[in-house]
């Protein structure tokens, strides 16, 4: 008897299975996936040493000596690059920056590359007359540009080692 119990469990069991697959059923829907994709750039730069001699090399000759600044932007992005005038603007008549060594001042001045998207000239901050329109980001590679450096010929300063900080920005 208990095995009949057993086989009779086993087929109802089976049948209800059997019975709920055949009226079981299904449903669906759609989602919609969305991203917001923001302007960002991230900014470095490599500084610019001088070595300058006012007595031989550098009495009618400035000095030079370039730099970079390295943006990665968003892939759309239309950035620009602003330099400013670092801590001693205006100390020295004839450009923009000096350095400084205790009170003792040495003129210079930092210039756009010549080729697009820069225009050789002085490269200014944000804002201000010339700052480095760097065009639509192609892609989010770095991009580098020259920072070329000039210390006029001729000026009469004391020895020492002379510097000065200069904040690049870009705005985007």
């Amino acid at each position: 008897m208990e095995s009949f119990a057993k086989s009779l469990t086993n087929r109802f069991s089976f049948r209800i299975i059997f019975l709920h697959a055949l009226v079981a059923a299904t449903a669906t829907t759609t989602f919609t996936v969305t991203a917001s994709v923001s302007a960002n750039c991230t900014i470095s730069a490599t500084g610019i040493s001088f070595t300058y001699d006012p007595i031989s090399a550098n009495a009618t000759t400035a000095a030079t000596a370039t730099g970079t600044v390295t943006i990665a932007c968003t892939k759309g992005s239309g950035p620009s690059i602003g330099l400013d005038a670092g801590n001693h603007a205006g100390a020295v008549a004839g450009v923009t920056r000096a350095m400084a060594n205790g009170t003792n001042r040495l003129g210079y001045e930092l210039y756009q590359p010549a080729a697009a998207p820069g225009n050789g000239g002085v490269w200014t901050d944000i804002g201000g007359a010339n700052p480095l329109n760097a065009g639509v980001s192609p892609s989010k590679a770095s991009r580098s540009f020259t920072v070329a450096g000039s210390v006029p010929a001729a000026q009469d300063v004391a020895i020492g080692n002379y510097s000065d900080t200069i904040t690049a920005t870009v705005n985007f």
